[in-house]
């Protein structure tokens, strides 16, 4: 599996998701700055986290906008899979990606510790090495993981199965605890918990592993 991680200034997770993608799927991603307009063919593109252009205006709204993401969303809309965690999902909703948008948590504070998540599907690519319904710990690390939606988009989204992941234990009062969607053809996933940093004993839970292990599979 080929991947490709997008960089921007104030990424902070890029060498988290370098780091798991290496791991498990053998393979070492390339890393593209934001600046260009384009890259090798890759398998995947990962959009990761941080604080894209410090979160002015919105989280993700100038990344958005920058030269590579036209790339990306090319890219995507021919049906490559992309990956947007956290920061990387706040990118993909104000690039049209994805529906939907993400605000300031509901307690007006961020938020960083693990928290209980549920698998929605096994049946993408994105979560094959999950089983439906099983329940994960991953760490989230958000001040605008707040997701919303208006009720008519919510229900589409249940309807057609692009819900990815919910929490058991909402942190930020998303609609209806949403904590990952898919776009309609399921080769786009945001969510805003971060599995890579959930891949090692020693980062408290190993329960990522299994988004990566099932990507590198499915795309081999």
């Amino acid at each position: 599996m080929k991947s490709a991680i997008i960089v921007f200034p104030g990424s902070n997770r890029e060498q988290d998701a370098r780091r798991a993608l290496g791991d498990v799927a053998g393979t070492e991603p390339l890393m593209v700055w934001h600046g260009e307009g384009g890259f090798d063919a890759v398998d995947l593109i990962v959009v990761p986290g941080g604080f894209s252009y410090g979160d002015y205006l919105r989280s993700g709204a100038i990344a958005a906008h920058s030269p590579v993401m036209r790339e990306v969303v090319a890219r995507a809309r021919k049906g490559v899979p992309v990956l947007g965690i956290c920061n990387g999902f706040q990118i993909l909703t104000e690039a049209g990606l994805l529906p939907g948008a993400l605000l300031r948590n509901a307690g007006l504070k961020f938020v960083c510790r693990n928290v209980g998540l549920k698998v929605e599907s096994s049946q993408t690519l994105f979560t094959s090495g999950y089983a439906a319904g099983q329940r994960l710990s991953v760490p989230v690390a958000h001040h605008d993981g707040n997701y919303f939606a208006d009720e008519a988009t919510l229900d589409r989204l249940e309807e057609r199965g692009q819900i990815a992941f919910r929490y058991l234990d909402n942190p930020n009062g998303s609609a209806r605890n949403i904590a990952g969607i898919f776009n309609e053809t399921k080769t786009v996933l945001g969510l805003m918990p971060h599995p890579e940093n959930a891949i090692e004993t020693p980062q408290g839970s190993t329960d990522g592993r299994g988004l990566f292990e099932g990507l590198a599979r499915a795309l081999a």
